[in-house]
């Protein structure tokens, strides 16, 4: 059973992230269950919520991208429809009307692609589709959500009715105004509205003589409103009418509440269903701003987390447009534990945070910033001790509470925990606290616990070597500048540079001789030693970037040159070519030259016809001397342009054929009779040409370049 506590969710600061999602959620229920995600309590629930996950992802790019999920939320009319004799307003039914389209959609979308997206359709299967609710709310309500005419026999009458009134109303306020205006009793302005009825601006000094019921008057008193007497009567039966409206008004949506109240455990399925499909596209939205995936989940105890990627410091880079170092982490049962040692300020904390947190999301059903090949498993527990935890509420130190935190890890700690220890053993006396550390770590590693831990207390830097399955590491640094790189280098404990970066610092040189002779002569050895193996690992290690940097450079300098060689072998070869054709052309021209001069002399043409047919023979002697594979090469081009040609005649056949077809479907035109110098072309040709000649059924046509004797059956006349 999966059990991870909500101190382990905030020290790896997993509430950020859920922040960072519920933003990209479309509806406010998504935005809501987002907020409440928490690691899966059993692998194949977990696994379900991965690979929605990583379908909805992949619709970013296929071409069956899913529909619009959004929906009004509808909690509010869930909660009415649940208490008997209540009814529901008109708009309120717009959206379940909405809602229920929207889910039919998807539902019907997601059956149609299940091939691309079969966990999302399981999810949508356990939906009911049906139109009854669409159908049931469109027989009252229009697509405005306004309650139709014809809604029920008695609102259509009575809407009849006002209509009529109303142009009743409106006829007898037209002549009262006409009447009183042309006696000159009205303002300029004429007429006006109060409480939503139409009466006339008659001049205050005249309301005497104006018949009617007095509605108001202007803020200065000079303008009374009047509402005509001979319109006053028709205005009551309006209002009696409206009121006759809002009775069957609310009759309607009382009967239609009813029938919908049947329906209240679909309805709250389509809702439920649209939000975890919101929650699936907000974090199908996130993987995609962090480059996330779904690596391989085993059975086997191993977690390799290759090029991986801290998200929310990934994301405020990002934004700032600075560079994120990846990590590439892996524990397995032979390598169980991780000692990361080092200055401060180099990304231990980083290191061992992206760990934790990158198997939290994953646990919690969120695809994760790391390369494809990465792989992991599931672990019941991940305990964490990161950062100051000073406790003032309960009047604890920093080492108190650590103590307090290590009692409750030795407690659950076993084969499938990860254990998270920033600054193990701090908040105490050196010596004794990393006495006490050590025996902890002991115990973790006993119990076969897989564990990243970061210190600076050499003793467990010296355990670590010394156990079998455990590793020491630290983060590479500049042995110049003393500048971190971000980048772990597993096998080697890492030094804490503490007089090196003092001296960096400006401390005076003999102040930090002095706190050397302070402390044991082994201990300033051992670390040392240890710095000294570190700039070494840091040398190698640039030396090993500059190196793969030439070897690329080699390699394409490799290329160019090969590129640049086959050019020239071509360029030789042509002019090879060039030079053997233009000798053997001097050399023909020459005999040419040479019999010519002959027959200028002699005048003998049997000799001259003799000696050309010397030099033909012998070149085609020459012809037929050629390899037999280039003969066969050539008989095979042959038989392929003669295979393609009649090809390409049988297409022009088939062709030819239904053209003719439909030619015989149209009703034919008369055929014009051709004459001399008319423009023709044949019905299967482009080139256009002039009748020169014709006789008996053919014709001679110029083509400018060639003349063509063509049947008057094949052409077709273009212009005079």
């Amino acid at each position: 059973m999966i059990s991870i506590t909500e101190k382990t969710l905030q020290d790896l600061q997993f509430p950020t992230v859920l922040e960072t999602i519920s933003a990209l959620c479309n509806t406010e229920i998504g935005s809501e269950k987002v907020l409440l995600i928490e690691p899966f309590k059993d692998k194949p629930t977990l696994m379900q919520s991965l690979l929605q996950t990583s379908e909805y992802r992949s619709s970013f790019d296929n071409n069956n991208a899913l529909p619009n999920h959004g929906f009004d939320a509808i909690s509010h009319e869930i909660k009415f429809l649940a208490i008997e004799d209540s009814f529901l307003e008109a708009n309120s039914f717009r959206k379940i009307a909405t809602i229920s389209t929207t889910s039919n959609f998807l539902i019907l979308f997601l059956k149609k692609f299940d091939e691309y997206y079969p966990n999302l359709n399981q999810r949508a299967l356990r939906v009911e589709f049906t139109k009854d609710i669409i159908n049931q709310i469109d027989d009252v309500l229009d697509k405005y959500g306004e309650i139709k005419d014809n809604a029920s026999p008695d609102l259509l009458n009575i809407r009849r009715d006002m209509n009529s009134v109303r142009g009743k109303v409106n006829q007898s306020f037209g002549m009262a105004m006409s009447q009183y205006n042309s006696l000159g009793y009205l303002d300029d302005i004429k007429e006006s509205f109060v409480n939503n009825r139409r009466v006339l601006a008659v001049l205050a000094m005249y309301r005497r003589k104006v018949k009617g019921s007095i509605m108001g008057s202007s803020k200065t008193g000079s303008i009374a409103y009047i509402e005509p007497e001979t319109t006053l009567q028709y205005s009551r039966e309006l209002s009696n009418l409206e009121y006759e409206e809002k009775e069957e008004i609310t009759r309607i949506l009382k009967q239609l509440t009813n029938a919908i109240r049947h329906f209240l455990p679909l309805i709250i399925k389509y809702q439920d269903f649209l939000s975890d499909i919101d929650v699936v596209a907000a974090k199908a939205k996130y993987a995609r701003k962090i480059n996330g995936i779904l690596p391989e989940i085993t059975e086997n105890r191993r977690l390799f987390l290759r090029e991986a990627y801290h998200p929310i410091l990934f994301l405020n880079n990002k934004e700032k447009n600075e560079i994120t170092h990846p990590q590439s982490i892996e524990l397995a049962h032979e390598n169980r534990i991780i000692v990361i040692s080092g200055p401060n300020a180099g990304g231990k904390t980083i290191s061992l945070k992206t760990v934790g947190l990158l198997q939290l999301m994953l646990q919690s059903g969120i695809l994760i910033p790391v390369h494809e090949r990465s792989e992991t498993f599931l672990f019941d527990r991940i305990l964490t001790d990161i950062g100051d935890n000073q406790s003032i509420e309960n009047h604890l130190s920093t080492y108190s509470y650590r103590l307090k935190n290590m009692n409750y890890f030795l407690k659950k700690c076993n084969n499938k925990t990860l254990f998270l220890i920033d600054e193990f053993g701090t908040g105490s006396d050196p010596d004794l606290g990393g006495a006490l550390a050590e025996i902890f770590l002991e115990e973790f590693y006993h119990r076969e616990a897989f564990g990243i831990i970061t210190t600076h207390y050499s003793n467990l830097k010296i355990l670590a070597n010394e156990l079998p399955f455990a590793i020491n590491a630290n983060m590479l640094f500049d042995e110049k500048t003393l500048e971190p790189m971000y980048k772990l280098a597993l096998g080697q404990a890492g030094s804490s540079f503490t007089f090196e970066v003092a001296q960096k610092n400006g401390i005076p040189f003999g102040l930090i001789n002095r706190a050397k002779k302070k402390i044991e002569t082994g201990k300033v050895r051992f670390d040392k030693t240890i710095a000294n193996l570190q700039k070494e690992r840091s040398k190698m290690e640039k030396t090993s970037q500059n190196l793969k940097v030439e070897e690329v450079k080699a390699r394409e300098e490799s290329v160019k040159m090969e590129n640049i060689n086959t050019k020239i072998k071509q360029k030789l070869e042509s002019y090879q070519e060039l030079y053997d054709s233009n000798q053997k052309l001097i050399y023909i021209g020459q005999k040419f030259e040479n019999i010519a001069e002959n027959y200028f002399n002699n005048k003998n043409k049997k000799e001259l016809i003799g000696e050309f047919l010397k030099i033909v023979e012998m070149e085609n002697s020459k012809r037929r001397k050629a390899s037999i594979k280039e003969v066969l090469v050539k008989k095979d081009k042959e038989k392929a342009v003669i295979k393609e040609v009649e090809v390409q005649v049988e297409e022009i056949r088939i062709a030819k054929k239904e053209k003719k077809l439909k030619a015989n479907e149209v009703v034919e035109k008369p055929k014009p009779i051709l004459k001399l110098g008319d423009r023709v072309r044949m019905f299967d040709g482009k080139a256009v040409g002039t009748i020169d000649k014709i006789e008996k059924n053919k014709a001679v046509v110029n083509y400018g370049v060639f003349t063509s004797t063509v049947s008057l059956e094949a052409l077709e006349f273009v212009s005079k």
